[in-house]
C-alpha cells in the first residue's frame, strides 16, 4: 500500500480531523475537502491520484459516490460511524483469517473488533488466508454465519464485498 493510501485510510478510517473533517452520514466526505483538508495536513494529492489510489487499491477500501463529489471508506473504521448499510442474509459460511498464534484467545473470546467497530468476515476461504498472512502464519476459520443470523446476530455487506458483524462467540467457530 502506498504512502499515500496509507494516510488515506488512516484519515477516512480512524483520525478525520487530521485533515479538519468529520465524517457525515454514510461516512462520506466531499472529495474537494478531503484535498483541501490533505493540503493543509503536508499531504500533497490530486483528484487524479485519488481516483489511481481508488482504482488500484486491491482490497478496494475506498468508494467514491455515484455523483463522484463525496468519498468513503468501505469499512475498518475505529470512529464512530454508521455507514447506512441495509442489514443483509450472510450466506451458510464465512470465513475470517487469523495468525496461527492469535488461535487461543479467539477460542476462548470468540472474534472480538479490537479498535474496529465491527467484526470483519470474508465470503471466501482465499480472501481470509491473506488477511491471515497479514499477522503471522495463517489460519482460516469457519463462521457459522447463517446461524448466527438466524439466532438474531445481524450482518452487513460492506462496499468491498466484506462482511461487518459484531462478536463471533466460540461457538459460531470452526476449522
Amino acid at each position: 500500500m502506498s504512502r499515500e493510501s496509507k494516510v488515506l485510510s488512516r484519515i477516512l478510517r480512524h483520525e478525520p480531523g487530521l485533515a479538519g473533517l468529520e465524517l457525515g452520514p454514510g461516512g462520506w466526505v466531499r472529495i474537494d475537502a478531503l484535498l483541501s483538508g490533505m493540503r493543509r495536513a503536508g499531504h500533497r494529492l490530486s483528484r487524479a491520484e485519488l481516483e489511481r489510489i481508488v482504482a488500484g487499491n486491491d482490497k478496494r477500501r475506498f468508494t467514491i459516490s455515484e455523483d463522484g463529489r463525496r468519498i468513503r471508506a468501505a469499512q475498518g473504521h475505529s470512529v464512530a460511524v454508521d455507514l447506512g448499510l441495509p442489514p443483509m442474509v450472510p450466506p451458510e459460511t464465512l470465513f475470517h483469517g487469523t495468525a496461527r498464534a492469535s488461535l487461543d484467545a479467539i477460542w476462548a473470546e470468540g472474534i472480538l473488533p479490537g479498535r474496529r467497530r465491527h467484526v470483519h468476515l470474508s465470503p471466501d476461504i482465499e480472501t481470509a488466508r491473506r488477511v491471515g498472512q497479514r499477522h503471522g502464519r495463517p489460519v482460516v476459520l469457519r463462521v457459522a454465519a447463517a446461524r448466527m443470523q438466524a439466532e438474531g446476530h445481524v450482518f452487513w455487506q460492506a462496499d468491498n464485498g466484506v462482511w461487518l458483524t459484531g462478536p463471533v462467540a466460540p461457538a459460531y467457530l470452526g476449522y
